[in-house]
């Protein structure tokens, strides 16, 4: 029988489709989060660089940028209105936290003074530059140095936010002082009477301080304190006889053990005296 026949049974064809969903593209915005993730690691690394690359005063001035304890104004601004403060024409109402305010009266305005900033920072500079004199002599740079070879080997120096630090430091068999005493040796009275010499060269005050090595848990009494403090008196007492002002002595300290230079407590590099040319406060 023929397909167009009565009779004729006719072949069902089912199609069937498959769906995929969400296609095959899935957008770029694992690529905005790789962007977002390389950029906070950029800005971490940045961070652990400028905590490593600045002093304790710049972190401070920049933890005070990003989080100012002051008010951005003095007074509070806007209307009289439904939302308080004060209309720029208002010469009655009062702000908030501030002083009447008048169209065309103006208080005294405070602006920074540049000159005055100019002059602290010269006077900045010209402080460094006569402490940075001060150690080119004691440490013989451009010419001959002052005191001996022998001597200058227990000498190192930097200069810091606080001043010009004279370290004196004992060497393994040549210590500064006999023993357990305050007593000092022939090379720590040369240097002591060479920075007494060169303090004359500037008006700064002097500080200070004495550092002891850390002695054997096993003591009964650690000497430590008493000994330190000790040191840096006798040293005071030098720098007077060697012609040091007394007034220009601001601080004498004894910081025992607690302080120390070399990564082993116990070295004789800890055993030191440290003579600090102060810098002068605005």
């Amino acid at each position: 029988m023929g397909a167009g026949s009565p009779g004729a049974v006719v072949p069902i064809i089912v199609k069937r489709r498959k769906i995929v969903a969400g296609g095959a593209h899935h957008g770029g915005a694992w690529k905005v989060a790789y962007a977002d993730f390389v950029t906070a690691m950029m800005a971490f690394f940045l961070l652990m660089w400028l905590l490593n690359a600045t002093t304790e005063q710049q972190r401070k001035g920049l933890a005070d940028y990003f989080a100012p304890d002051v008010p951005l104004a003095r007074v509070s601004g806007g209307s009289d209105g439904m939302f308080g403060g004060d209309a720029p024409t208002s010469l009655e109402s009062m702000a908030q936290d501030g002083e009447p305010v008048a169209l065309g009266v103006a208080g005294p305005a405070t602006f920074p003074d540049p000159e005055g900033d100019e002059g602290a920072a010269a006077a900045e500079a010209a402080e460094t530059a006569a402490l940075l004199e001060v150690e080119d002599a004691l440490l013989g740079r451009g010419g001959e140095s002052l005191v001996s070879d022998e001597a200058l080997a227990h000498v190192v120096t930097r200069l810091t936010d606080e001043g010009l630090v004279i370290e004196i430091f004992s060497l393994p068999g040549a210590p500064l002082f006999e023993g357990d005493t305050e007593t000092p040796v022939a090379v720590t009275t040369e240097l002591v009477a060479v920075v007494a010499r060169l303090a004359g060269l500037v008006t700064n005050p002097v500080a200070v301080s004495g550092h002891v090595a850390a002695r054997p848990v096993m003591l009964a009494y650690s000497p430590v304190w008493d000994l330190s403090s000790a040191r840096a008196g006798r040293v005071r007492e030098m720098l007077e006889g060697a012609g040091l002002a007394a007034p220009r002595l601001a601080r004498v300290a004894g910081h025992a053990d607690r302080s120390p230079a070399a990564a082993n407590p116990a070295a004789p590099r800890n055993d030191r005296i440290e003579v600090t040319l102060l810098r002068r406060k605005p």
